[in-house]
């Protein structure tokens, strides 16, 4: 081993020991996702006096559904956004994968074949996406920003612009599993918590997850230390387009309909859960739990306009506000620690 090959294993160590998400209490609060999840504490203590309606069991079922759809989509973007990309396609992946999925079933396959097919077309896109910006050398914003109108078009065109609905034998279940709560837990908050722990696995423990956090901190220095960073940014972003195919899958269920026009403009929110969570857009920084706490407080904001009578079109703007806020904070941590 050479000298420089020395020195771009020690880089590759240095970052991924001072990335990885550490255990104590102390370290904790110094994470972005501590604050965040502080935030969320404290806007839940003054919508208790606010609104009589927030703690109760049925607001409280509808925040962390909705906020469970983007959250495991905001789990895939996190990877992204740790090698310093972005997939703006999202949302209208979410239309595409679901479109496809009611038309299988729609047909009479049923759900596995609907799941598979969902599945496949969400690994499709995530492969294109991950090929023209590993190996052709493509910007991610343009390669995802082009891939958002393409998804959108054959959305439509395979659905003929009509709604589906019908989703033929396994519909029952379908609409049980999208729709339905076990223990008064949505399903699709299981799902979140399953994926969050299994994330967190990743990023802890994996290979996979090393080889990610080493590409978002240095992706030259990685590549000198025998890291497949080309085939590691492909499965990133398949990664990505598959957390989004899962959520399809769950919200098709949940609406009981499929429309090509789901997901406009949720990329926003699906980048803005990612980077309120944590997730650095500079690259190299992740955290499992940031995503869910990201989405969380999104919603948790929507929701709260809402019972305090003001009106939703300032949602966006409170959630342009809280990304900016925690980029900002990002920036400052980042100087302090140099």
């Amino acid at each position: 081993m050479n000298d420089k090959e020395r020195s771009s294993h020690a880089e590759i160590d240095e970052s991924i020991s001072s990335r990885q998400e550490v255990t104590g209490f102390a370290a904790i609060m110094r994470t972005q996702p501590f604050w965040v999840f502080m935030a969320i504490i404290i806007l839940g203590i003054v919508m208790s006096f606010v609104s009589d309606v927030f703690f109760t069991e049925r607001n409280l079922f509808n925040i962390t559904r909705n906020f469970a759809f983007f959250g495991i989509m905001a789990l895939g973007m996190s990877a992204v956004i740790c090698t310093a990309g972005i997939d703006l396609s999202v949302g209208s992946l979410l239309a595409l994968s679901g479109i496809v999925l009611g038309l299988v079933m729609q047909a009479g396959y049923g759900i596995g074949l609907g799941f598979v097919a969902c599945m496949l077309t969400a690994g499709a896109v995530g492969f294109v996406n991950g090929v023209l910006i590993a190996y052709l050398r493509l910007a991610p914003f343009v390669v995802t920003l082009g891939m958002l109108a393409i998804a959108r078009s054959l959305a439509m065109v395979v659905s003929n612009n009509k709604m589906i609905y019908d989703f033929g034998p396994d519909q029952d279940l379908f609409e049980w599993i999208g729709g339905e709560s076990v223990l008064g837990v949505p399903n699709v908050v299981w799902v979140l918590m399953v994926m969050t722990l299994l994330f967190w696995w990743i990023w802890r423990y994996s290979t996979w997850g090393r080889w990610v956090l080493a590409i978002g901190g240095n992706a030259e220095a990685a590549k000198l230390s025998g890291i497949p960073v080309e085939r590691v940014m492909v499965s990133v972003y398949m990664v990505c387009s598959l957390c989004t195919g899962i959520a399809a899958f769950m919200f098709v269920g949940y609406t009981g309909s499929v429309t090509n026009g789901i997901g406009v403009a949720q990329e926003l929110n699906v980048i803005a859960a990612s980077v309120i969570g944590g997730a650095n857009l500079m690259g190299g920084v992740v955290y499992a739990v940031g995503a869910p706490i990201g989405a969380a407080l999104m919603e948790l904001i929507r929701n709260s306009l809402l019972l305090a009578g003001i009106d939703s079109l300032w949602q966006q703007f409170f959630v342009g506000l809280f990304l900016i806020v925690a980029v900002l904070l990002e920036q400052i941590r980042n100087r302090g620690g140099k």
